[in-house]
């Protein structure tokens, strides 16, 4: 069953939705992106409730939360509200779940808590070394252009856009969810994380060698036909997480959470039965595909 409520940080009201048991301290986290929330998470959390708590947090500026006029829509910005929300809801240790833009947001958070860090699940995301925004994003980062852009969005034009790059489609409920939270606020949100991000394979290169450290189990699934984060990108987290597990689904896109929904639950609902068993903790890399 999950559970929806609403936490106050830094005095932005945050929507969090919950499942499994609410005591725990140890729990999957699932970070959303753009233009996501954390509905995209919710046959997910279905799924993993029975043997571990879930939490997903609508970000500031998405979904149900707040879309403060003052908030920091930087990366830095977002890992800080991710950690001050895990600790308003006791969250100890963490396994990520990080999709698109909660990628960065996540493994932020995780460099500056990396003790907390349980294991991580990457979503067409990861680490993106020589990275260049895809079309959409030089759209957002270009002044006058990306505001016409947005106040151009119609609900028609937000389901035929989403159609590119997702061979198997979306489900109607899915798109419909989005855009129904695809608000002026949500819309200058997006414009001021995408400006305030000039480098976006920066934390490759920064921080390689921090990543290569990690022993943390990790698993990688990607949509090959991704028409914003390249399928290359998917083999290249090797060269930071080398204990990987790596898994291309090859008729599906930016979501395949959400276009192939199974397929997805199939690898990761056991990864993490099983690092959230104890047994991962132990692990050797012999044991690693």
């Amino acid at each position: 069953m999950l559970r929806l409520s609403q936490v106050m940080v830094a005095n932005v009201r945050t929507s969090v939705c919950e499942s499994g048991p609410a005591e725990n301290s140890e729990a999957v986290v699932f970070v959303h992106g753009n233009p996501g929330f954390s509905a995209d998470w919710q046959d997910l959390m279905k799924r993993i409730a029975p043997f571990c708590r879930c939490v997903a947090p609508d970000m500031p500026g998405f979904g149900r939360s707040a879309r403060p006029a003052d908030f920091d829509y930087t990366v830095a910005g977002y890992a800080n509200h991710l950690n001050a929300v895990l600790k308003k809801l006791g969250v100890a240790r963490a396994h990520l779940v990080l999709h698109d833009f909660g990628g960065p947001w996540g493994l932020a958070w995780a460099l500056a808590n990396s003790r907390s860090l349980a294991s991580l699940t990457l979503i067409n995301i990861g680490l993106l070394p020589d990275y260049h925004w895809h079309y959409l994003a030089k759209i957002w980062r270009t002044p006058v252009v990306g505001e016409i852009f947005m106040a151009t969005t119609t609900r028609f034009g937000f389901h035929m856009l989403l159609k590119h790059g997702n061979p198997r489609g979306l489900p109607k409920e899915f798109i419909d969810g989005m855009y129904d939270h695809f608000d002026a606020g949500t819309r200058k949100a997006v414009l001021r994380l995408y400006r305030a991000t000039d480098k976006p394979g920066e934390m490759a290169v920064k921080f390689g060698d921090a990543f290569r450290s990690w022993t943390c189990p990790v698993l990688v699934v990607w949509g090959r036909r991704d028409p914003y984060l390249p399928v290359r990108y998917a083999e290249r987290q090797r060269e930071f997480f080398r204990q990987a597990q790596v898994h291309v689904l090859d008729d599906s896109g930016h979501w395949p959470h959400a276009d192939d929904p199974d397929r997805v639950a199939q690898l990761v609902v056991p990864f993490l039965q099983h690092a959230t068993s104890g047994r991962a903790a132990s692990m050797g890399r012999s044991e690693v595909v």
